[in-house]
């Protein structure tokens, strides 16, 4: 059985840009998988997670996509696409995002990478928060990854008590709800 990681990146203190991170909370509260998978909040650990390119067979990247299209929509890309995209990236983390894919690609890495990433509204507004767009459209970036995670057999189980997005989001803006 192959090895799944789950990698939420971003920087939750510029609103869309943390919708990585976000995902991975939700997807901790919301599903059970079978067979198990690892959920991790890569946060702007940048460098940090490359680690996770040799320990796992499988490693998808939860981020945003800085490229020239619609606000809103998803887009589900092998390593190999995402570099040929040019240099498109507008955040910090999105750079070291796509020179550790280059890297790995230069060395022997076990896991095969793409990214599920959303083109972004607001990327540099200050707050912990997410657009109306991204939160129209965070149900179906969810959607999307449990349809990638089925097609590599992973069965994604709804627990009995779903936490909204909003509880999530208000998790991160109040430190004294449990995270």
């Amino acid at each position: 059985m192959s090895s799944i990681a789950v990698i939420g990146v971003g920087n939750i203190l510029f609103t869309d840009d943390g919708i990585g991170v976000y995902a991975t909370k939700y997807l901790e509260m919301n599903y059970g998988f079978e067979p198990s998978i690892d959920i991790i909040d890569g946060g702007t650990l940048g460098f940090n997670l490359m680690r996770y390119f040799s320990d796992y067979d499988h490693v998808i990247i939860l981020d945003t996509l800085s490229i020239d299209e619609e606000a809103g929509s998803i887009y589900h890309l092998p390593s190999e696409v995402l570099l040929g995209l040019g240099d498109t990236r507008k955040t910090v983390h999105e750079v070291e995002v796509t020179q550790m894919i280059e890297l790995a690609s230069l060395m022997d890495v076990r896991a095969s990478i793409s990214v599920l990433g959303i083109i972004p509204s607001d990327i540099q507004t200050v707050a912990m928060d997410l657009s109306p767009i991204a939160k129209e459209r965070f149900g179906i970036f969810i959607q999307t990854l449990l349809s990638v995670l089925k097609e590599a057999g992973i069965t994604a189980r709804q627990k009995d008590q779903m936490a909204p997005l909003g509880e999530i989001l208000e998790s991160y803006r109040n430190p004294r709800i449990d995270r």
